[in-house]
């Protein structure tokens, strides 16, 4: 039986899976996503990423008859380019511009409504990297071919084809306006038009794969290579090729990010670090997002491998009034002024299941924040790592009493979604798909708890 392989690249991992037509997982191969230092900044190690990605490939494909390869990663990376490959590594989107390029770009960047997204920290932004190399490497940034996003330099590798997509360049990009479907006013200010290749639809076969990567892999050489798409976004596009509409995702992992074509794009926030994405056919989605993956960790500390939360401590914690206000991290989009500023109140949590259960209430916290500033949600589906644990769709269900909160159990959305884009011109009826009901929570206390919560942000906000 065919097979498709999912190429996942996040900022910490980077996953080669294999999926069935339907997007379920057979296998999966991992690895680190390497950051080197400087110089000339922090950078990820594409060069041997792909030594790793050709070897995984050769491995997956005497087991699996592979007919296409999707690329998907997050929207905060592109990669400089002439025809033979990267001539300048992949800034690692945490790493700080010197001030005067930040400066510039403040000038430069165009509205909120523009950009659809606020002006993020580092080098969050692939129009704030290309203005850096721009700058700082004048004539290597003169002789590039490309830039890039994330998914189509992996297409292109493999390939040979370049392209941009809509879902990658609405990802906080700050070179698409989505609202108006063209590129943002920068693009023509800093003459980056020839850079930016034409744009094809995430589920368009760029060619099959290159000779001389069939050759070494073993694969096919009709195998497929699809132009590919934003990670968060390919995950909402699960439930797209599932017939839903009128829906609030929440993809959980090192950041949460909640994308959603229910709510009120006019009521987008730029203080909240509300965005305005773009799905895979480019229409505009209401989006909203933390580091509350990276919130978790610091408040959970080592975890025994395979842990769950417990229904029964969360209700020890909160009733002895246990709160984790935010951020431990340096990520303070949706909270304006409280990076670095986390800490528990109250009785600290004893052991590593309280430090668990602590830490998944202070995600269901986050999460019913997230939601509460997209306004209108319509259904509320908990994707991700955290929603394989059944107590955080439990809290966050329990924190809005009234709301249509479900959850899916399978952890591998994007790469389910990824998968459903190679059978996207084929469809003809929508995806199977199961979704839960959160398991009911009884803790009397919780409003209370809530309230408190938000009390003392409010306090603290005002008084920063």
């Amino acid at each position: 039986m065919s097979a498709i392989a999912v190429l996942d690249i996040g900022k910490t991992n980077v996953k080669l899976s294999v999926t069935d037509a339907d997007g379920s997982v057979r296998e999966t191969l991992t690895t680190p996503n390497t950051v080197r230092p400087a110089p000339p900044y922090r950078h990820h190690d594409v060069i041997a990423l792909e030594a790793w990605l050709l070897d995984a490939l050769a491995d997956l494909a005497r087991r699996h008859a592979i007919e296409a390869i999707v690329p998907i990663g997050h929207g905060s990376a592109g990669v400089l380019v002439d025809d033979a490959g990267p001539v300048m590594p992949m800034i690692d989107y945490e790493d700080e511009p010197p001030a005067a390029v930040t400066a510039l770009y403040r000038q430069l960047a165009g509205d909120y409504r523009t950009r659809g997204s606020p002006v993020m920290l580092g080098a969050s932004h692939i129009a704030r990297q290309m203005l850096w190399l721009q700058t700082g490497w004048p004539d290597t940034f003169a002789r590039a071919r490309h830039f890039l996003g994330l998914p189509q330099y992996w297409a292109w590798r493999l390939s040979g084809v370049a392209a941009s997509e809509a879902s990658v360049l609405g990802a906080q990009s700050h070179l698409w306006s989505v609202r108006e479907g063209r590129f943002a006013p920068i693009v023509a200010a800093r003459r980056w038009e020839h850079l930016l290749p034409p744009l094809a639809p995430a589920w368009a076969a760029l060619g099959p794969v290159r000779a001389e990567i069939a050759a070494r892999t073993g694969l096919s050489p009709t195998t497929r290579v699809l132009c590919g798409a934003h990670d968060s976004t390919v995950n909402f596009y699960r439930y797209q090729a599932a017939g839903l509409s009128g829906i609030t995702v929440v993809s959980t992992g090192t950041w949460i990010v909640a994308l959603s074509d229910a709510a009120d794009l006019d009521a987008l926030d730029e203080a909240r670090g509300m965005t305005c994405n773009a799905d895979p056919a480019g229409r505009p989605l209401a989006g909203v997002l933390c580091m509350g993956g990276r919130e978790f960790f610091l408040v959970a500390g080592e975890q025994p491998a395979g842990a769950l939360g417990d229904a029964d401590v969360a209700a020890r914690l909160i009733e002895r009034r246990t709160l984790p206000l935010p951020f431990f991290g340096e990520d303070d989009g949706l909270l304006p002024g409280r990076a670095g500023r986390g800490a528990i109140l109250g009785p600290p949590p004893a052991d590593a299941a309280e430090r668990r259960a602590l830490a998944l209430i202070a995600t269901a916290l986050l999460t019913d924040l997230l939601l509460d500033a997209l306004g209108r949600t319509g259904r509320v589906v908990l994707d991700g790592s955290f929603a394989g644990d059944p107590l955080y769709p439990a809290l966050v269900a329990a924190l809005r009493p009234g709301g249509d909160v479900t959850f899916n159990r399978a952890r591998d959305g994007v790469a389910a979604g990824a998968a459903l884009l190679a059978g996207h011109t084929a469809r003809t009826a929508p995806a199977p798909l199961a979704l839960d009901r959160p398991a009911p929570l009884d803790i009397p206390s919780l409003g209370d708890y809530r309230a408190r919560w938000h009390d003392l942000i409010a306090s603290d906000t005002r008084n920063s």
